[in-house]
């Protein structure tokens, strides 16, 4: 792939979304066609109603009913390829996409195993184009509050964090996240725990030690619904992370415990119901928080002031797209580094050998 130039106005990063399941369509698409750097030239899927919906929200793009059909007729016409697609597909479709000259966007899971990534790593690598794992829950606002908080040092010195994940989904149903199994990066750890062990790395760095409960409750079910995973980190700090299908009343979203105070906060971050719900990057309230969403600092005990109200950092997905378009234009560094994605990946992978799995 020829360097692109450096104004976002001569000339668009041209894009292939494959996929426009939530991925595609929540994920990627409001980004890549509302930003000046990017075009949106064309969605794969064979889905009826998925490429209906594909034609209707983005009339300009070319439906393809392919990866196959894309690369073989479209290639010349492609910078970067974004796989919103499930993660036992990533191995074979990365190394196509990048064999045809384009630069990657690759959904979390990163790939089915590490393996897996570590061969797409190298593949990018010997072909020089940018490979990018969507880790885009690094740009939730909640998270970014946290990670202000923790290097701050006003919690003093931290030794508990403690993330959750939950939803109420109690029925296994017709999709990858249920029916896919753990050999090919199904089930809720490799799924939400991406995010939250993404994040507890951020933080805290490298992992000693892995505990874990992982459990699949649901009848149907092909894969872990309910886990808990502690991580003992080099650094002294314990995560205690919460991924479930079956959160009937989720706990909080953080609790980060410190010396000299706690952060807890509630809810999940906002950017993507309002996505879901039609909102555009560029709306003017679009990652704001409202006040009563906001997390609290400080002690809840006797004879201690209440814990004071943190305001949300806003909420900024469009920062991974904004960073997309320079790694790939060569002149900024890629908005999540491969080593980190692989080590979130070996991760995951200790987490299931701990649980037995």
């Amino acid at each position: 792939m020829t360097a692109l130039p450096t104004s976002p106005t001569s000339s668009p990063v041209r894009t292939a979304v494959i996929g426009y399941g939530l991925s595609g369509r929540v994920f990627h698409a409001p980004f890549l066609s509302t930003s000046p750097e990017f075009s949106l030239d064309f969605i794969v899927s064979r889905d009826p109603g998925r490429v209906a919906a594909a034609t209707r929200e983005h009339p300009n793009a070319m439906i393809v009913g392919s990866m196959e059909e894309l690369l073989e007729r479209h290639a010349d016409q492609v910078d970067l390829v974004v796989l919103g697609t499930p993660p036992h597909t990533h191995h074979r479709d990365g190394l196509a996409a990048l064999e045809a000259g384009c630069a990657l966007v690759i959904d979390k899971p990163f790939a089915a195993s590490s393996e897996e990534a570590a061969d797409l790593i190298a593949a990018a690598e010997q072909r020089g184009l940018p490979l990018m794992v969507f880790q885009n829950r690094r740009w939730d606002g909640d998270f970014m509050t946290v990670r202000a908080i923790v290097e701050s040092g006003d919690l003093g010195e931290i030794y508990q964090f403690e993330s959750s994940f939950e939803h109420w989904a109690p029925d296994a149903v017709d999709r990858w996240h249920d029916t896919t199994p753990l050999a090919s990066g199904g089930g809720v750890t490799f799924d939400l725990g991406s995010h939250l062990v993404d994040q507890a790395l951020l933080l805290f760095g490298p992992v000693a030690d892995v505990v874990a409960d992982v459990r699949c409750m649901r009848a149907g079910g092909a894969n872990d619904d309910v886990s808990f995973v502690r991580l003992v980190h080099d650094s002294g700090v314990h995560s205690r992370l919460f991924m479930s299908r079956l959160g009937a009343q989720p706990g909080p979203r953080f609790r980060v415990l410190g010396t000299r105070g706690a952060y807890v906060s509630y809810g999940l971050d906002g950017q993507e119901p309002a996505l879901a719900a039609g909102a555009k990057p560029t709306d003017d309230d679009y990652g704001v928080e409202p006040p009563s969403t906001w997390g609290t600092l400080g002690v809840r005990a006797a004879g201690c002031p209440d814990p004071v109200s943190v305001p949300t950092l806003r909420g900024d997905y469009p920062a991974f797209y904004a960073a997309a378009a320079a790694a790939i234009r060569g002149t900024g560094p890629l908005p999540v580094d491969t080593g980190e994605a692989l080590e979130v990946l070996r991760t995951l992978e200790r987490i299931h050998r701990a649980a037995g799995n």
